[in-house]
């Protein structure tokens, strides 16, 4: 006897349970989130997950039908889609009334000016063509899967054929879409950050100085370095600008950056950045630290200057480039893209530094910010410097990914939140934000330092897949000072919410993925513990950062 299988759910049948949940789905999106959007962004947002809502309504009603249980008659469920589609149109409508108001939640908690209105007539027809392109590419795959599934019928029974159809449509799509689309469009941003890489700016002039990366004598060559290699070393601040705050001795701070192109294995980058650090007298100053740039190879001015500002210029920073594509693509790529640099980097640079006299040598930091701080998290072998540790680290906008920033945050104490967790007692890590502030009431620090500098309204650290059926710990109150109160959880939109968010985390200064020397400032001084710092050191310190502007 043949069995027969319902029409599959991607048919071109309409489902009032998915106009009804596509409706609501995208009223959703249009509520606050951890950033502020322009109307084109929340159109696109608001169409996808209209999309999604859709296709689960319609999924949900083939599965009523799957299991045997009467359908309604055509008249009634006429009637149930006309009532569905005035009940979309209506809440759709509502929705998009109070956009603005929902917006402008947002921006209250980042002292933003309120927008009069959020643009429905630019969110509605974006979400329209968004929603209609999604369910033509569903439709799309429901026709693959049907053709598949007649010719397996022909040799298997009904339902395993239409089993196995789906399942070959879903490797068929995956690998069309993950194995060719995906994989060339990032071959193509590769090719094309690699080419603006190269680009020599005539701005940046190569320096001619010899003690200098990239000058006459240097070990690495100027136009091997790329763009962000040559304005780091560029752009350092010179010791009269350190010495207008800093009194006393001020030295150049040491700058030694090694670019992609600079050698061929991740080992010989390595041992070249080691041999020009040796070459500047990089081993001799009081503070020596490892930063692993973002995916592109950028060095954040914010936490790079503030720091040699703190210390007089009496400090080298090492760096190697591993990448050519932003911190986001990077992830999304090949998370593990450029781990294996740094790895090499902290051991080649910590294997030297072990030989050295403990009295004289410089204390031994980690830094870095976005992917750079994942892979310098991942790849610094705290364990194995038990013995002669480092002195700290600072790691600024941890992706969510990380697997150091995840223990601290889930074995936090119970009554702290997840956007500012205490881990144990407070001697090893500790996490700041845009206040400043540290756990107090903590035990003394120990031997290293662990600061991690995270806002609250970051996506890229609190983005969570389980955001899709679980509210997030850090959406529970009290929560950061930076998200609105107003910012609700809803099933599967929350998280494209969050995606979206990571996408536009650099919009803001100071919030989002936006870090500002602000707020190193703060972070740099609990790390270091410069000598006689004080407040008001700091709010001078603050001052000079804030007349130099953003570092976008």
């Amino acid at each position: 006897m043949t069995i027969a299988v319902p029409t599959p759910p991607w048919s071109h049948r309409v489902s009032p349970l998915g106009l009804c949940l596509a409706a609501m789905f995208f009223g959703a999106s249009l509520t606050p989130s951890l950033l502020p959007r322009d109307p084109v962004m929340q159109g696109v947002l608001g169409g996808l997950v209209a999309g999604v809502g859709h296709e689960i309504g319609v999924a949900t009603a083939w599965g009523w039908r799957f299991l045997g249980i009467p359908a309604p008659s055509k008249a009634r469920h006429l009637l149930m889609t006309a009532l569905a589609g005035l009940f979309a149109l209506v809440l759709c409508s509502w929705c998009l009334w109070h956009a603005a108001d929902w917006q402008n939640a947002t921006r209250l908690v980042m002292d933003l000016p309120p927008v009069d209105t959020s643009h429905p007539r630019i969110i509605a027809p974006v979400a329209l063509a968004v929603f209609a392109a999604t369910w033509l590419l569903v439709r799309l795959f429901g026709a693959v899967q049907r053709r598949l599934t007649v010719a397996l019928n022909h040799i298997l029974p009904t339902r395993v054929g239409f089993s196995i159809g789906v399942a070959l449509a879903l490797l068929l799509f995956w690998s069309l879409i993950n194995g060719v689309l995906v994989k060339r469009a990032f071959e193509i941003a590769d090719r094309s950050f690699e080419a603006a890489d190269e680009l020599i700016e005539p701005d940046i002039p190569r320096p001619t100085d010899p003690g200098k990366t990239g000058g006459p004598e240097s070990l690495v060559d100027w136009e091997e370095m790329g763009r962000w290699g040559r304005a780091f070393v560029a752009t350092a601040p010179t010791r009269d600008e350190i010495a207008a705050f800093q009194p006393g001795t001020v030295l150049d701070p040491i700058r030694v950056y090694v670019g992609r192109r600079a050698a061929e294995t991740a080992q010989e980058r390595a041992e070249l950045a080691l041999q020009e650090l040796i070459r500047q007298g990089g081993f001799s100053r009081k503070a020596l630290v490892v930063m692993v740039p973002v995916g592109t190879g950028w060095m954040d001015p914010g936490g790079q200057d503030t720091l040699e500002f703190m210390l007089a210029g009496d400090v080298a920073t090492v760096a190697v480039q591993y990448s050519y594509l932003t911190s986001v693509l990077s992830i999304l790529a090949n998370p593990d893209y450029g781990v294996e640099q740094a790895r090499v980097l902290h051991e080649v640079i910590y294997d030297y530094w072990t030989t050295l006299d403990p009295d004289t040598r410089p204390r031994l930091y980690a830094h870095g910010l976005s992917q750079g701080a994942l892979n310098s998290q991942r790849s610094l072998p705290l364990l194995d410097m038990l013995g002669d540790p480092v002195s700290g680290a600072l790691w600024a906008g941890s992706p969510f990914i990380s697997p150091l920033w995840q223990f601290v945050r889930d074995r936090r104490a119970p009554e702290s939140p997840a956007w500012q967790p205490r881990f144990g007692n407070g001697s090893l890590a500790q996490v700041t934000n845009q206040s400043g502030e540290f756990d107090l009431e903590a035990t003394r620090w120990g031997p290293i330092r662990l600061v991690f500098l995270h806002y609250g309204s970051d996506p890229i650290v609190a983005f969570s897949f389980t955001s899709a059926f679980r509210r997030p710990d850090w959406m529970q109150d009290p929560r950061a000072p930076d998200v609105a109160p107003e910012f609700r959880w809803f099933p599967v939109v929350t998280m494209f919410q969050l995606a979206l968010d990571m996408a536009i985390s650099l919009q803001v200064e100071g919030f989002g993925h936006y870090y500002i020397a602000a707020d190193y400032i703060d972070a740099w001084a609990e790390v270091l513990e410069p000598e006689g710092w004080t407040p008001q050191r700091a709010a001078d310190l603050k001052d000079i950062f804030s007349r130099r502007g953003p570092a976008f």
